[in-house]
């Protein structure tokens, strides 16, 4: 899904820079001459997890982790330092939320019990660090496609790392302190009053954040299987400069 709204980015960015060609009175001519400026964004999000299983499985079973994910919210600042004409740096804190089900399908539920063993909700609040590299092209009358790339620190509010609860007593626990990359592409809009930015972001997980379930005779079916499980995502980030 992501190589797909990436390919639209890139034919949206292809589409706006033909139809620019033409000479327009510019739009906030001197904003990106002063060496630092600010602003806030805005955006949702999809995230999911990426989850890899350990070749020998476990037990007889095959391990499937069904994961599906709620749209969440973004919001936070912008500090933005121009490196060179074309070369922003740019740290963005925030808070990014969102749900997540897991649904462990190679659980078998016992007789006559309830599904709520292979189900579990991850709710997720995380405190987004990211510090990001923009590569501007040149300014197209009012408009500046870009790319951007760079890493996050993520602090997650709703881990339960530290809780002594595992699945056993039916809490999915996962790491508090987590590294991402992050990649997209967009385009700056130069309005009358301020510089419009949105753009497509992916984010992807750089550590496991799986906290394994305490030790037990026969092991744990929902930790057990899982090799590495970690962040996966879409955003669609509003900036407003």
């Amino acid at each position: 899904m992501f190589k797909k709204l990436l390919l639209l980015g890139f034919l949206g960015i292809f589409t706006i820079t033909f139809q620019a060609q033409e000479e327009k009175i510019l739009k906030l001519p001197s904003f990106d001459k002063p060496l630092f400026h600010y602003g806030f964004y805005l955006g949702l999000n999809n995230n999911g997890y990426k989850v890899s299983y350990k070749p020998s499985g476990f037990d007889s079973s095959n391990p499937e982790v069904e994961v599906s994910s709620s749209v969440g919210f973004n919001v936070g600042l912008i500090a933005d330092l121009r490196l060179h004409n074309n070369i922003n740096l740019r740290f963005e804190p925030g808070l990014m939320s969102n749900t997540k089900t897991l649904v462990f399908n190679h659980i078998t539920p016992p007789s006559g019990g309830s599904d709520n063993i292979k189900t579990r909700e991850v709710g997720a609040t995380y405190l987004h660090l990211p510090l990001i590299l923009k590569l501007s092209t040149n300014r197209i009358n009012n408009f500046r496609p870009y790319i951007l790339g760079g890493v996050a620190y993520d602090y997650n509010f709703s881990s339960n790392e530290s809780n002594s609860d595992d699945n056993f007593a039916g809490e999915f626990r996962t790491s508090t302190s987590n590294l991402m990359y992050e990649l997209g592409i967009g385009v700056d809009f130069y309005l009358s009053y301020f510089k419009f930015s949105p753009s497509i972001r992916g984010v992807f997980a750089i550590n496991n954040e799986l906290v394994r379930d305490g030790q037990r005779p026969g092991g744990s079916q929902w930790t057990d299987p899982i090799d590495f499980l970690g962040t996966r995502g879409i955003f669609l980030h509003l900036s407003f400069e």
